[in-house]
């Protein structure tokens, strides 16, 4: 078949991507491989997921926001602020929503209940435009491009031509590789443990970030049980593998004790309330962002380290940014795969992306060296920019987006 655009991935930002281009001429393929059935009923996967303002505002605009408030009312939970911790101190930098222009940070919404919304709103393009084919359970397993067009071989054998393909396969993205795009990689060497919990104290919609010495916490609020009235949260342990393996073993009695423990019992009690997960930390910014008729969109455009939460920002503010590159080019008659539209996409995602990937790659490399100069480092940072109001002005600017 020939397609307009052939998206490499049924992900949030490949499916955003589809939704955001449908209803305006384009022919649009979507290959994934896992099953279709898997792509409408994502399973829980402990992920939560912080969205600043600019991301509230394109879900809103996609279609998602409405069907995610939808499945449960209490499924949007405000971030109102923001606080770094470091090691024992009782001292912390809080950045309140006060500094910007809104009554919340931003807002926390499970990656499960993201992608189920985002496929709704692709069925519903479907229906709608008839523009969309999905070809699930079915790999990119070739690409290549030449002037006129891409080409790409599936698994199963199926050819297709394209005017553009995108990656949207996530940050080890086969599809990019495959294109011979290749990428910086850094491995932290630690592994993130998610899980939500209730726990006994109010959290206040208040966002943690906790540099221990040997561990990295986050806590995540999300909005009170709205049967049992609990408080609940999502808790996000880093540690390296090895000592991550023993806290997937224990009940969930023992795990809520073990974090309440590591969280100085400052929520009080802890109780596990659902499945725990586990996920390698490992940053990677590509060395380039398009190719011939070939772009990159989400994670497979920058795969960030979650201490700032702004990896799937990035990712959905990757698909605004190329679609708007797109639509101008269509509307004006001209190719969408020409090398005009595709540059313009990497110089803004780029310069979008690269300063704050490079920033949080330094802090996480900071705050997770647990020598006593880098200790005694670490506390005179936190205490200077807690005292610079312009910083954490910019900071909470960051945390909504910008907007």
């Amino acid at each position: 078949m020939h397609f307009d655009l052939l998206i490499s991935g049924a992900g949030p930002a490949g499916l955003c991507l589809a939704r955001a281009l449908s209803g305006i001429g384009l022919s649009i393929g979507i290959v994934e491989q896992q099953p279709e059935n898997a792509i409408a009923e994502p399973a829980f996967d402990g992920r939560e997921i912080a969205l600043s303002q600019g991301s509230a505002a394109t879900l809103r605009r996609l279609g998602l926001w409405e069907r995610i408030e939808g499945y449960d009312a209490a499924a949007l939970s405000p971030l109102r602020d923001a606080q770094v911790l470091n090691g024992p101190s009782k001292f912390s930098m809080v950045i309140g929503h006060g500094l910007g222009a809104r009554s919340e940070l931003g807002w926390l919404a499970s990656n499960h209940l993201i992608r189920r919304a985002a496929w709704e709103a692709v069925q519903h393009s479907m229906a709608q435009h008839g523009d969309i084919t999905l070809m699930a359970g079915d790999g990119v397993a070739r690409v290549g491009a030449d002037a006129q067009a891409a080409q790409v071989t599936l698994a199963s054998g199926a050819t297709h031509r394209a005017r553009l393909l995108v990656a949207a396969d996530s940050r080890f993205s086969p599809t990019r590789r495959a294109m011979g795009i290749g990428a910086s990689l850094h491995d932290f060497g630690r592994t993130m443990l998610v899980s939500q919990v209730e726990h006994e104290l109010p959290h206040e919609h208040m966002a943690w970030e906790w540099f221990g010495h040997g561990q990295t916490m986050a806590l995540l609020p999300m909005n009170d049980d709205p049967v049992s009235g609990a408080h609940r949260a999502s808790v996000v342990l880093t540690l390296p593998q090895q000592r991550i393996e023993p806290l997937l073993a224990l009940d969930a009695e023992a795990f809520g004790a073990e974090l309440a423990r590591r969280f100085d019992h400052r929520l009080g009690a802890m109780r596990s309330t659902s499945t725990r997960h586990a996920y390698p930390l490992v940053g990677v910014y590509p060395h380039r962002l398009v190719a011939e008729r070939f772009a990159c969109i989400g994670d497979a455009a920058v795969g960030m380290h979650p201490v700032t939460a702004h990896g799937f920002n990035f990712g959905l503010l990757s698909v605004t940014t190329l679609a708007r590159e797109l639509r101008a080019a269509h509307a004006a008659g001209h190719d969408i795969g020409a090398p005009q539209p595709l540059a313009r996409y990497q110089r803004h995602h780029r310069l979008a992306t690269r300063p704050l990937y490079e920033a949080t790659r330094l802090v996480a490399t900071l705050y997770t060296n647990d020598t006593a100069p880098a200790r005694r480092l670490r506390d005179v940072v936190l205490r200077v920019a807690d005292r610079v109001t312009p910083f954490k002005r910019a900071i909470a600017a960051q945390l909504a987006g910008g907007r």
